[in-house]
């Protein structure tokens, strides 16, 4: 959840504030991320990709006007009535949170997304040993593209445009497979656009089908998306045995 702009917390997400504030409490960005996860009841593990202090830097390109501008923030970006560019960390290379590299290098399937692709996705990928793990990790890969476009970051975008954008930010050959919505005969919000393949698409290790949920159709049926991601794991390696 993000608030609104008429609210003093205009564009932070609900998240965020939630863990800031649980960082001051136990004194430990680490340690806050492990008690959201026991505070909503969340299954499996939550880690950080770095301990370190880092801002999220964009190049956004504004209508009418040269150049570009240089934003700072996770929740400045997005307002910028402009087409983000590229985006950055500073200082660009922090050190990973070992756990999460291990996490990484054990795990069977890597699901990257569905989130914001500029200020969600790509922060994480851009923490240099993170990358270099999941790059080297055996698991499948699987990047999975927003249902619908995005305001102040994705609007107009293409299945493949989020695709060329990662590959300019961390290099090419990162998914095994990208799996994107193919249903779209839902209404969505204003200033939202369902997120389509074009008909041009070979070269890519692509995989559609129907994943919106019904009730919100601009986000993943969630149990939709993880059996299909069930489906491609077991395609590629067969019953996993405990």
């Amino acid at each position: 959840y993000r608030f609104t702009n008429e609210s003093n917390l205009g564009g932070h997400s609900f998240g965020n504030l939630f863990i800031s504030a649980l960082a001051e409490i136990t004194g430990s960005f680490e340690e806050a991320v492990a008690e959201s996860g026991r505070v909503l009841g969340v299954r499996g593990r939550v880690l950080p990709a770095t301990l370190h202090n880092v801002r999220l830097v964009a190049d956004v390109e504004l209508p009418n006007q040269p150049g570009s501008v240089r934003v700072e923030g996770e929740s400045a970006i997005p307002e910028m009535p402009g087409r983000v560019r590229r985006v950055w960390l500073e200082p660009n290379s922090p050190f990973a949170f070992p756990p999460a590299v291990r996490a990484i290098l054990a795990a069977d399937l890597i699901v990257i997304g569905p989130g914001s692709l500029y200020t969600s996705i790509l922060p994480n990928l851009l923490v240099p040993d993170l990358l270099e793990a999941v790059r080297a990790s055996r698991a499948l890969k699987a990047f999975v593209i927003n249902i619908a476009t995005q305001p102040g970051e994705t609007l107009k975008y293409t299945v493949l445009d989020h695709v060329r954008v990662l590959e300019e930010h961390i290099g090419s050959g990162l998914a095994d497979v990208i799996v994107y919505n193919n249903f779209h005969e839902l209404p969505l919000p204003n200033l939202s656009d369902w997120v389509k393949l074009e008909s041009e698409s070979r070269g890519y290790p692509l995989y559609g089908a129907n994943l919106v949920d019904s009730q919100h159709p601009w986000r993943h049926d969630a149990e939709k998306l993880a059996q299909t991601l069930i489906d491609l794991l077991l395609e590629r390696t067969g019953p996993l045995v405990e």
